[in-house]
């Protein structure tokens, strides 16, 4: 039995949830289309079910975070918000992280703003920066956590190391690394988060459309009447109740093909080929 929900701290969500990037341009810079298509996908997502919206303010930038509350504002009971700070972009190829603690602090009132919040759900570190100690990162969003403005704190792009010295300075109730069937770097990671209660969202889960013609992918899917993306983000759901994968895109009808992979069930059999593919 596949469980269908997950704790974040405090908070239960649906295990397969959406992710924003995908409702900006090129490398996640300016607007993509007309912002009617990203207002219904997003509503779409959360007439279909969808619980966890994950966003960040560096998609656009903030061009995600508007996004959401332009469409989901005033959010329905039981949806939970993610976003994340801690990099700074200023063209569609540069990225800079940023832990200082003023400039998180900064940065976390300005989601605040853009998503309409008094409270934001989760709010993920999107990358540790190496020039500030672990400590006055986490601290500053510990004080954030306790001043009301943060319930509960993620990170983005950590080791298991990293995650073990941050469970000893504050409470971490999610992580997000690269991870998708044909990338377990992260498995040591994925294994701590199971033994500690923390969740574990992974971004690209479908290997950024590599997953698309991945021969094994492909059979297990055609045996499913399923396509390629749905057995990728099936085989997260049955590979660790850990995972939260959150998917994300621009098209309303490869939104229903994501979310419809909930309902896909793969035997042992078929785990037993996938494990064996991406190992």
């Amino acid at each position: 039995m596949i469980e269908k929900t997950r704790t974040l701290g405090s908070l239960s969500v649906r295990r397969l949830g959406y992710g924003t990037a995908q409702l900006t341009g090129a490398g996640y810079w300016g607007p993509r289309g007309d912002p009617r298509d990203a207002v219904a996908v997003l509503r779409r997502a959360v007439g279909r079910g969808v619980t966890l919206i994950d966003t960040a303010d560096n998609y656009g930038p903030s061009i995600a975070e508007e996004l959401v509350a332009q469409a989901l504002h005033p959010y329905p009971a039981g949806l939970v918000i993610a976003t994340k700070g801690g990099v700074v972009r200023t063209s569609d190829s540069a990225w800079h992280v940023d832990g200082r603690p003023e400039r998180l602090r900064a940065m976390c009132e300005a989601s605040l703003r853009r998503l309409r919040l008094d409270t934001i759900d989760v709010y993920q570190l999107h990358r540790l920066d190496e020039r500030v100690p672990m400590a006055e990162q986490l601290g500053t969003l510990a004080e954030l956590r306790a001043e009301g403005k943060v319930r509960h704190i993620g990170l983005d792009t950590v080791t298991a190391e990293q995650l073990e010295r941050a469970l000893e300075l504050t409470e971490i109730v999610s992580v997000q690394n690269r991870y998708h069937l044909l990338d377990r770097a992260s498995d040591p990671l994925l294994a701590l988060c199971e033994a500690r209660g923390v969740a574990f969202l992974p971004w690209f889960p479908l290997g950024n459309g590599t997953l698309a013609s991945d021969p094994v992918c492909r059979e297990v899917a055609a045996a499913h009447g399923a396509t390629p993306g749905q057995v990728a983000l099936a085989w997260l759901l049955h590979r660790s109740p850990a995972l939260c994968p959150t998917p994300g895109t621009g098209s309303l009808a490869h939104l229903e093909e994501n979310l419809d992979a909930g309902a896909l069930r793969l035997s042992a059999a078929d785990m037993a080929v996938l494990d064996r593919a991406g190992g």
